[in-house]
């Protein structure tokens, strides 16, 4: 884990016990300062573990003698029943970090699950699983992690780092030609793709010598009309109307990438439940 996505678990942890601790836990100090106690995390579904990060994290930020034995790693599958870590320390400690600690793991396995299930169905073609910019405010690089953690591929991270040439951005600039040249005048080192809506505005983009081209709500023929015209001379990505229905059908039409926002959008999270393993001592503080 490189040291930017580092900074943004720190980041993503300190932000959430914020909003959700504020100044104290009130309830947890109805528990003894020195009980300590044993807490099992399980897994009531069948789910792709992510998350581990901001998990020991929470518990980090909140006590620093919180201990976690992980017995599932980041990644690996999980059943219904499974025990995916034990943790160990203060009571209190457990209690405060609690809800921060599962809502993390519970968006990002979800993210990773739904992404593994999308890159299962289309195993054996050409076209990859990529995530888009349609993240939870926040939490982009967190998200963008369990895409890649369920084996999709991460498309730019921000308007930073990639040059994305829209439909309002083609209207804006005077036409596909136009927005093309434009953007190689920023000499900005950074990837250059071209959204197409028709076969026609394909072609355009071709001719002006688009590499990156996105087919925005093509239907299956003109997919595979598209990757005739393309010849392989572009990369060609698919967007819109894509699920775990319909993305083999639009694999098999030979694209190279296919686009998915609802991996980081329309998620549910996964079930985990966090139990104490043995009832701590109700003496009061």
């Amino acid at each position: 884990m490189d040291a930017t996505l580092l900074a943004a678990v720190s980041r993503n942890v300190r932000d959430a016990l914020d909003e959700d601790r504020g100044i104290i836990d009130w309830t947890s100090q109805l528990i003894n300062a020195d009980t300590e106690a044993h807490a099992t995390l399980m897994v009531r579904q069948e789910a792709t573990l992510c998350g581990r990060p901001w998990f020991d994290e929470a518990l980090l930020q909140v006590d620093d003698r919180l201990e976690v034995n992980w017995f599932v790693g980041e990644g690996a599958p999980m059943e219904p029943g499974d025990a995916v870590c034990e943790i160990a320390g203060p009571a209190r400690g457990i209690l405060t970090a609690e809800r921060t600690a599962l809502n993390f793991i519970q968006m990002l396995s979800a993210v990773a699950t739904a992404t593994k299930l999308l890159v299962e169905r289309i195993r054996g073609t050409r076209a990859r699983v990529f995530d888009t910019r349609k993240t939870l405010p926040g939490l982009r690089l967190a998200q963008k992690y369990a895409v890649g953690v369920g084996g999709g591929s991460n498309h730019r991270l921000g308007l930073y780092d990639g040059i994305l040439i829209k439909e309002n951005h083609i209207h804006a600039s005077g036409g596909i030609a136009a927005a093309i040249r434009a953007s190689r005048a920023l000499e900005a080192d950074v990837p250059i793709q071209v959204e197409v809506e028709d076969l026609g505005e394909l072609a355009e983009a071709l001719a002006h010598g688009a590499t990156s081209i996105l087919l925005d709500n093509f239907s299956l023929e003109q997919m595979r009309e598209a990757v005739m015209l393309n010849g392989g001379n572009a990369e060609l990505e698919v967007s819109g109307g894509v699920s775990d229905l319909t993305i083999l059908a639009i694999a098999q039409t030979g694209v190279d990438r296919i686009s998915v926002g609802g991996l980081t959008k329309n998620i549910q999270a996964v079930d985990f439940s966090l139990r104490f393993a043995d009832t701590p001592e109700a003496s009061r503080p």
